[in-house]
């Protein structure tokens, strides 16, 4: 009998191979790839033809999404990778824990509370476990900032101040997609801040306890194009003579993968991967500020902007003996198109701790290979191959999974209300 463990994955889009890939690469060895289930059997065709042809893996069984009971009883699996459009989350993380799997997720966990709630329910009722991947953790540079607030470097963390910026084109490549329509993703608060409220409930300690947020969409949008005098519009790019000219438009035709698993894969689902960033349906907010208090009485203040000329983020954590400062430019992407490994790939860095009563200093960090800045090969090993001990307890669980949406989604209902909401309010633990 074969001691590798068995994986099935769930969600052939863009961020599956992430998994898939190094199921098949570098730890096929320990594991095994099962079996793809997805709602589109182009996908899911065009996910097998990467395998044979770009990892020399053999293909393997492929089930529609209503089949997925069958594919786990067929199978066999130890866990089940959930790589699914966000709002579907949690049906088959919950599913694969009552057929008695354990879970590796994308992030973020699940889009809503009472999604949230029927995870962490399912959780104790079947004591399966859930992995969730925050690779943010695992960058060199996120961990060095754990590790000075674990050595009392700046004493007792009072208040975070987060500023991320997302550019023209990745931060565009949201207003294009599925994740446009908050019903799917939650917003960008859940989807893509889940990695940043993680760290910083990583990073202090705690977990937040109050939220309060504004937000609204300000720039992408068929209305503010319309008030910055635009008046070419077009529903999607791939064939559109109106969008060759903007420079926000995204050619499924000019890349062969993105048309071979979004353009071929059309008809079956009628998914359309280039719809203008400055249509009509866009219900997700472009510009967003959220106040958060921690149970250890912290602050945070964090801001979000999808639209600017450069990505990164700034970010400063004082405490009771100083202050930490970190500046990150970023390598922007779009996603499945480039090489996987320059995602959220670091182009300059500057982490610097400022002592009450000293003089400031520069903290090394040594450099790793890899996407999101280095993280990305630490979280792979750490899921399927050998883990080392972990002083820093990188690896994310559904408890940390919830605690990072929760904010993002408390910060959607205050938005929504105009009120404070507290955390203890939307679910139980």
């Amino acid at each position: 009998m074969s001691d590798k463990k068995r994986y099935v994955l769930v969600g052939t889009g863009g961020r599956a191979e992430f998994f898939y890939g190094a199921l098949a690469q570098n730890f096929r060895d320990k594991s095994e790839l099962a079996a793809f289930c997805d709602i589109n059997q182009t996908r899911m065709n065009y996910a097998n033809q990467l395998l044979r042809e770009k990892y020399k893996y053999a293909e393997v069984p492929t089930y529609p999404a209503d089949q997925f009971d069958r594919m786990i009883e067929n199978e066999k699996p130890d866990f089940v990778i959930v790589t699914s459009i966000d709002r579907t989350h949690h049906k088959y993380i919950i599913r694969a824990m009552e057929l008695g799997c354990d879970v590796v997720t994308e992030k973020p966990m699940t889009i809503d509370e009472e999604k949230c709630q029927a995870i962490l329910d399912a959780a104790k009722r079947t004591g399966q476990n859930i992995r969730v991947t925050f690779n943010y953790r695992y960058a060199p540079h996120h961990t060095k900032v754990r590790e000075l607030i674990m050595n009392d470097t700046i004493g007792q963390v009072t208040s975070v101040h987060f500023e991320w910026l997302l550019n023209t084109r990745h931060g565009a490549d949201y207003f294009r997609r599925w994740h446009r329509d908050k019903r799917n993703s939650g917003g960008l608060l859940v989807h893509k801040s889940t990695h940043h409220f993680d760290l910083v409930n990583f990073w202090i300690g705690s977990h937040p306890e109050t939220v309060f947020a504004f937000g609204d969409l300000m720039y992408y949008g068929r209305e503010n194009a319309e008030a910055r005098g635009v008046t070419q519009f077009y529903n999607r790019a791939t064939g559109n003579k109106v969008a060759k000219e903007d420079p926000f438009a995204l050619h499924l035709d000019s890349d062969a993968h993105l048309k071979a698993m979004y353009l071929d894969a059309e008809p079956e689902d009628g998914y359309q991967r280039d719809q203008s960033v400055f249509g009509d349906g866009i219900n997700i907010e472009d510009t967003m500020g959220v106040l958060v208090r921690y149970q250890n009485k912290a602050i945070l203040t964090y801001s979000l902007v999808a639209y600017q000329p450069w990505e990164g983020y700034r970010i400063a954590i004082n405490g009771t003996k100083g202050r930490i400062e970190m500046n990150i430019v970023e390598q922007s992407y779009v996603n499945s198109l480039g090489d996987k490994s320059l995602e959220g790939a670091l182009i300059g860095k500057t982490l610097r701790v400022l002592p009450m009563f000293d003089a400031p200093y520069e903290v090394h960090v040594e450099e790793q290979q890899g996407g999101h800045g280095g993280g990305d090969p630490v979280l792979l090993n750490d899921l399927f191959g050998e883990p080392v001990e972990d002083p820093y307890a990188r690896a994310a669980n559904h408890i940390d999974g919830a605690r990072s949406i929760l904010t993002g989604i408390a910060a959607n209902r205050a938005i929504a209300t105009g009120m404070p909401v507290r955390i203890g309010n939307l679910v139980r633990f």
